[in-house]
């Protein structure tokens, strides 16, 4: 059986409900300039994004929401925790608050050799309060946007996604770090 894959590019802005209530304003927007792009059937995007999208079509507009259970599950207390502050630690033995402070997202590595990301919550004397949740635990996703193309995949762009990721590049505001993973932007459909 042949896997048909998509690529797939949307504008969009994301909005975050906590608790039931919704933000005012948006926490995440990619543009027509710089969209969200994926290829489907990669794995690479939550599956219920890439379901509400497979389909439509270029300029078909949507609004839909994902639940926090089927996009980043329910926010974990126990995700929290300090670490001794030395693993942050530049050559010269400093803290480079460039790159280490209270909010920042910082690439690690765990004992086993596996890659995440993890939230710098709180700085103290020796240790660092670190939340390994993402920054999307315990919300509900509303997406509302556009299709910007939405066509079949090249083989070339199937290899350049498989090799690198893909996202959108310089969203306009919201947090396009790479906090939602997925992509350059970060894009909260991305995994």
């Amino acid at each position: 059986m042949e896997i048909n894959h998509k690529y797939i590019s949307v504008e969009y802005k994301l909005y975050a409900i906590e608790d039931g209530e919704e933000d005012e304003e948006p926490v995440e927007v990619c543009n027509k300039r710089h969209p969200f792009q994926f290829v489907s059937n990669l794995g690479l995007v939550l599956p219920d994004f890439e379901a509400a999208l497979v389909n439509l079509e270029h300029g078909d507009e949507f609004d839909f929401i994902i639940p926090c259970e089927k996009a980043y599950g329910d926010f974990n207390e126990e995700l929290m925790f300090d670490v001794d502050q030395s693993i942050f630690l530049n050559k010269d033995g400093k803290l480079d608050f460039n790159y280490v402070y209270e909010g920042a997202v910082v690439p690690m590595q765990g004992e086993d050799g596996n890659r995440f990301l993890a939230t710098i919550i709180e700085i103290k004397k020796d240790t660092v309060t670190i939340d390994l949740n993402h920054p999307r635990a315990g919300q509900d996703l509303h997406f509302v946007g556009m299709v910007v193309e939405n066509r079949p995949a090249t083989n070339e762009e199937i290899s350049e996604v498989l090799n690198a990721s893909s996202g959108c590049e310089g969203c306009d505001g919201g947090d396009c770090g790479n906090g939602c993973g997925g992509g350059s932007c970060g894009g909260c459909g991305g995994r």
